[in-house]
């Protein structure tokens, strides 16, 4: 798998690889958010997106209490996945002029993120369990419970509102 996974030799190693990879990523998300929050034309989707970015600064610190509780250092390891979703989702949202549009595109973005932010929390927690570290699940479970509440809020907006709006900009 190339540089990040150099030094795994142990399943244990492998997790904390991964936990440093979305330790990372949820700082990331946060500094996203707040641009998402910025070019959001909607005040539902604005409003989403504030509550998902208090969501993940307790994350960020959710991630610090699993660290602790595994016997290692909290620290980052840079995540080539979350970077490239994040580029992909500044490069969509800068090529649309349409506010209706850009909501639908952001909303895309978002889940973007969402999507790969349940996989990592889905993993670490079958892994958690595996090794015996059930506090290290239950944590993780309050994260992916979070994520995966807002990826059914984004849906239900762009499903209700946001979708159909861009597309009447459209025709």
């Amino acid at each position: 798998m190339g540089i990040l996974f150099n030094s795994i030799k142990t399943f244990d190693d492998l997790f904390v690889s991964v936990l440093q990879q979305i330790y990372y990523a949820e700082r990331q998300i946060a500094e996203q958010l707040e641009v998402m929050i910025g070019k959001a034309t909607s005040p539902e989707l604005r409003s989403g997106f504030e509550q998902h970015l208090g969501e993940t600064r307790t994350q960020y610190t959710r991630l610090q209490e699993v660290f602790r509780m595994h016997g290692t250092e909290a620290k980052e390891a840079t995540c080539p996945a979350i970077d490239g979703i994040l580029k992909a989702g500044n490069s969509l949202a800068g090529d649309i002029a349409d506010k209706q549009v850009l909501d639908a595109g952001l909303t895309h973005a978002a889940q973007m993120v969402e999507h790969y932010e349940i996989a990592q929390y889905g993993t670490l927690i079958a892994w958690a369990k595996e090794m015996g570290r059930p506090d290290c699940a239950g944590v993780l479970q309050q994260s992916l419970d979070e994520e995966k509440a807002t990826d059914a809020r984004l849906t239900r907006l762009a499903e209700a509102r946001l979708n159909q709006k861009a597309d009447q900009q459209s025709a």
